[in-house]
């Protein structure tokens, strides 16, 4: 399953883009921080950030996208713009035709780090130790994109459409419905995803460190 995650921001809007193998095993594809200037009209830079999805969606053809849901702050300005760049990052997703799920920062932490509470530098140095790379992904809006897309790839919950008309629903047990039938990576993933919600969100590693404790 190939997941493009999204941390929206107007300024640097964190896209990263990972494929999780059968064992959710991460490999990172792309990642990228679409970036606008601060000094030009709000809508137009909205159309960059935009631009920038499309092209990544076209390029790389994600099975889902995952969008990171902005959460409250004494920001009001601030929280107004991510949630314009929210709105943008799944239209975007709507006109490719792409399934798509929303993580709270919260969800995302936990699913990376065990905590929901991590700060940033935690969260690039697991997303380091995750892909296996030699230094973190910087600037942290990158890190926390792939976070997304990770958080996805290991919780798979919150999908909220496999086809335009957004009709599917896996349920706990692992019962997959769909008003139209889905393709055979679509399916493989929402069998996956019913038994790692089961398991929980965390990186399957460790998963594997405390069975041989056990």
């Amino acid at each position: 399953m190939r997941i493009m995650g999204i941390d929206p921001g107007l300024t640097r809007c964190g896209i990263g883009i990972i494929d999780v193998d059968s064992t959710r095993k991460i490999s990172l594809v792309f990642v990228d921080v679409a970036r606008s200037d601060t000094e030009i009209a709000t809508h137009m830079r909205i159309k960059i950030i935009a631009d920038r999805i499309d092209e990544l969606l076209e390029l790389y053809n994600p099975d889902v996208v995952a969008v990171e849901r902005v959460f409250a702050h004494d920001n009001l300005q601030s929280v107004t713009t991510t949630m314009q760049v929210m709105g943008v990052a799944m239209l975007s997703a709507a006109r490719a035709d792409k399934p798509m799920a929303v993580h709270t920062p919260s969800e995302v932490k936990a699913a990376v780090s065990g905590s929901g509470t991590a700060g940033k530098a935690q969260i690039q140095h697991m997303v380091q130790r995750i892909l296996g790379m030699k230094k973190v992904l910087r600037p942290a809006d990158a890190a926390d994109a792939v976070a997304v897309a990770i958080c996805h790839g290991w919780r798979g919950d919150g999908l909220q459409g496999a086809r335009p008309d957004g009709s599917v629903n896996v349920s706990l047990s692992g019962k997959v419905r769909a008003r139209q039938p889905l393709t055979p990576a679509q399916q493989q993933w929402a069998s996956a995803q019913a038994a790692a919600r089961r398991r929980g969100a965390v990186d399957p590693r460790r998963q594997q460190a405390r069975k041989k404790k056990a």
